[in-house]
C-alpha cells in the first residue's frame, strides 16, 4: 500500500507509481530521469562506475513493460511531459512532440559505438514559454553529480533547467521515478510545487531528507533567479 509524506508543499509517495498515478490531480509538467534499460551496474562494457538499482531489474524488456506504461499514464493527467529516455530504450516510447538533448563533453558512459556524449529529451505537450519562446531544447552539462547514495544521480542543475524549461513558477511538477529527489531539489528551489513517486524505500528516505533540507533553505534564503533565455545554454 503506498504511503504519502508531505513535506512542504511536496508531495511525496513511497510505492509504485502504476498504482499511486490514478489516485493524483491534475499536474502542469511531469520531469523525469527513469531508468535507461542499460542493465546498470551489470554491463562493464557501457556503464562507468555504477552499482545496479537496489530492486529493479534494469533491462529493456523492463523499461517496455513498468517504465513506458507509467509514462503513458502520466500523460494523461500532465500538460506536458519530459523524459530523458537514455539511448539504448528512447525507441520504445511514444513518438514526442519534439526532441531535445542534453551533451556531455566529457562522455555519459559507454555505448555499443564508444563513449556517450549526448542523451535524448523527449517533449510531450506544448511549450509553456511559446509563442515568444527564446529558450532552446537542448543545454550542455559538465556538472558532476552529487554522491548521495543512489546509483544513477543526475546533476541538480541539469534538474533546475528542465524544470525551468518545462513549467513556469508556482507550476506543480510531478516525477514518478523520484529516484533521491533531484527533480524535487530542483523544483523547490525554482519555486514549483513537486509530487514524487518512488517505490524503493532506501531511495524514498534519501528523496526525503534532500527535499526536506531543501525546503528549510529556501525558507531561509531569496529565491534563486531564473536566467534569461540567451543564458540558458551556458554549461551546468
Amino acid at each position: 500500500m503506498a504511503e504519502k509524506v508531505v513535506i512542504g508543499n511536496a508531495e511525496l509517495w513511497h510505492g509504485d507509481c502504476r498504482e499511486v498515478l490514478p489516485l493524483l490531480p491534475r499536474v502542469d509538467a511531469t520531469i523525469t530521469d527513469p531508468p535507461y534499460g542499460v542493465d546498470l551496474g551489470s554491463d562493464p562494457s557501457h556503464v562507468i562506475g555504477n552499482t545496479p538499482y537496489a530492486s529493479f531489474d534494469d533491462t529493456p524488456a523492463n523499461i517496455a513493460a513498468v517504465v513506458v506504461p507509467a509514462i503513458a499514464l502520466a500523460r494523461t493527467i500532465s500538460t506536458r511531459v519530459v523524459v530523458t529516455p537514455g539511448t539504448r530504450c528512447a525507441w520504445l516510447y511514444p513518438q514526442p512532440d519534439e526532441l531535445g538533448a542534453v551533451y556531455f563533453p566529457a562522455g555519459s558512459g559507454f555505448s555499443r559505438w564508444g563513449f556517450t556524449c549526448s542523451q535524448p529529451i523527449l517533449f510531450y505537450g506544448k511549450d509553456p514559454y511559446m509563442p515568444r519562446n527564446k529558450k532552446p531544447n537542448s543545454v550542455r552539462c559538465t556538472e558532476n553529480s552529487e554522491k548521495n547514495g543512489h546509483p544513477c544521480p543526475k546533476p541538480i542543475g541539469l534538474m533546475k533547467w528542465l524544470v525551468d524549461r518545462a513549467s513556469l513558477a508556482g507550476e506543480t511538477v510531478l516525477d514518478p521515478f523520484m529516484g533521491s529527489g533531484t527533480t524535487g531539489v530542483a523544483a523547490v528551489q525554482m519555486g514549483r510545487q513537486f509530487i514524487g513517486i518512488e517505490r524503493e524505500r532506501k531511495y524514498f528516505d534519501i528523496a526525503c531528507e534532500r527535499i526536506a533540507r531543501a525546503q528549510a533553505q529556501g525558507q531561509l534564503l531569496p529565491p534563486e533567479p531564473v536566467a534569461a533565455p540567451e543564458q540558458q545554454t551556458m554549461e551546468l
